[in-house]
């Protein structure tokens, strides 16, 4: 059997069809989170685990949600900077599933960008650095920081800190998509970025950088800006862009305030409780320009309410609130019933750690009063000895000096006398006496110096003023005796002359 012949082909043809073309990468889908509807969110805790917190913004009603990376409330060892990449996957890959965006992670409280100190602005950027590294791990969108307070320095001293500190921070830290935010303050004490000017001046100096605005409806309010009214919230979206744009807000923080307009000071109360109203938030979340809804509004944006927790439920209540005035109630996410981060026993706990501080506080502000008491009562002692001893002496300069014979009259304590113009037979002889004033002076400062180191006062004083009475009654005597020594010798003279 024979084999048919076969042409042979010619390796030297090249056929275009053969040729290895890399397909294109597919371009990325933007996140569901961008298109267009209403994300509401709550600050959830990662106690437990960072899945936690996804879990809890589920149960809480929420599309989105705003998470600590870290504790919040301590510098985090070179161990625990990072998080597992397992971890972070199995976060990333839940919230897929779930469907929450965005998710924003706010920054450490002890983090000072705008810190004149070297040592604590060197920390504060090493921290933030960890924060965008921890960010990226997880795949935040955003990532909230405060500007810090600036101490002793100007303004414009701290913007131009807070500015280079952030340059330092993310320096050589791959940001992907995740943006910066700089977070508004209510102006307590030397806190920077409680003006939108400041912050103005922030991001043109980090023109250039992944870098935006997170706004506080609390902190507005404290800090000066009335968005109470309708013609407040005018005015204030007004300043708004004319100053940093709401084009660079991607994320607002839903806070009622406890204190009143002005009155700069960080307090949040629950939606509708404090002095900013429920009507004042209706207006806010149904504003077309502050929406996620473009033209107008911005695409993404993000209410996040970070609302105490006094009670099991306040969470719940507080996410409901915000979905309500928005008026989308019944297109919201449906929360778990009874669900809230606050349970009766951790309440229970708390309120027992609490009265424990409580009283702890107490008993160490009473040590502190008694131990001022003391130190008062020390202080009173030294000055009332003090003016014990300058009032002695000043007794002691108004004394007149004693008069009598040459010698030590009888009773009178080294009372010594000088006798001139004794003259035989004169009338009227003078007899001038002078005691000596050292050691009257002496014996005083002994006994003041006696009386001042009494461990009472009054015991001291009455004693050093007997002593006093006591010696001063003895040179009266002795004065006295001297006299009727004198008054008898002239007299028996005269007798004799006579």
């Amino acid at each position: 059997m024979s084999i048919a012949a076969q042409p042979l082909t010619r390796l030297t043809e090249f056929d275009p069809e053969d040729e290895y073309r890399p397909e294109p990468e597919p371009e990325a889908l933007p996140p569901a989170w961008l298109d267009g509807s209403t994300r509401i969110g709550i600050h959830t805790s990662i106690a437990g685990g960072h899945r936690n917190a996804l879990e809890t913004a589920r149960k809480l009603g929420c599309n989105a949600l705003q998470i600590f990376s870290a504790n919040p409330r301590q510098w985090q060892g070179s161990g625990s900077a990072r998080i597992p990449e397992v971890d972070a996957a199995a976060f990333r890959a839940r919230r897929a599933e779930l469907g929450l965006g965005p998710l924003v992670i706010h920054a450490n409280y002890l983090i000072n960008l705008a810190s004149p100190q070297p040592m604590l602005r060197v920390r504060s950027i090493q921290a933030f650095h960890d924060e965008i590294v921890r960010g990226m791990s997880l795949g935040a969108d955003f990532l909230v920081v405060h500007p810090g307070t600036r101490g002793e320095a100007t303004c414009a001293q701290a913007v131009a800190t807070v500015i280079e500190s952030v340059k330092q921070a993310s320096k050589r830290a791959s940001l992907g998509g995740m943006r910066i935010l700089l977070e508004n303050t209510a102006g307590m004490g030397t806190c920077l970025s409680s003006r939108l000017e400041e912050m103005a001046e922030v991001l043109a100096g980090l023109n250039g950088f992944p870098v935006d605005v997170c706004l506080d409806t609390a902190h507005l309010f404290a800090s000066g800006y009335d968005i109470r009214s309708e013609e407040g919230l005018a005015a204030t979206i007004g300043q708004i862009e004319n100053t940093i744009s709401l084009e660079r807000v991607p994320v607002m923080h839903i806070n009622d305030s406890k204190i009143p307009l002005g009155g700069r000071v960080d307090r949040h109360e629950h939606i509708g409780k404090g002095k900013i109203g429920a009507e004042a938030f209706r207006r806010i979340l149904q504003h077309p320009r502050l929406s996620a809804t473009p033209p107008e509004g911005l695409a993404g944006r993000v209410f996040i309410a970070e609302t105490p927790i006094d009670d099991p439920g306040d969470d719940r209540k507080n996410v409901a609130a915000l979905w309500e005035l928005a008026g989308l109630k019944d297109v919201a996410p449906a929360a778990e019933k009874g669900f809230s981060m606050l349970t009766a026993a951790l309440k229970k706990k708390m309120d027992v750690q609490r009265a424990v501080e409580k009283r702890n506080a107490a008993a160490l502000a009473r040590r502190e009063a008694e131990e001022i008491r003391k130190k008062s009562g020390e202080r009173s002692l030294h000055f009332a000895g003090r003016l014990l001893r300058r009032s002695e002496a000043e007794k002691q300069k108004r004394r007149p000096a004693s008069v009598g014979m040459t010698g030590s009259a009888e009773g009178g304590k080294g009372a010594k006398v000088t006798v001139t113009g004794v003259a035989g037979g004169g009338k009227g002889a003078t007899v001038v006496a002078t005691q000596a004033a050292a050691t009257r002076s002496d014996t005083t400062r002994a006994d003041a110096g006696r009386t001042a180191a009494s461990p009472k006062l009054t015991v001291a004083a009455k004693m050093a003023k007997r002593v006093v009475a006591g010696k001063t009654a003895k040179r009266v005597g002795s004065t006295k005796k001297a006299k009727k020594v004198g008054w008898a010798s002239g007299a028996r003279g005269k007798r004799k002359r006579g």
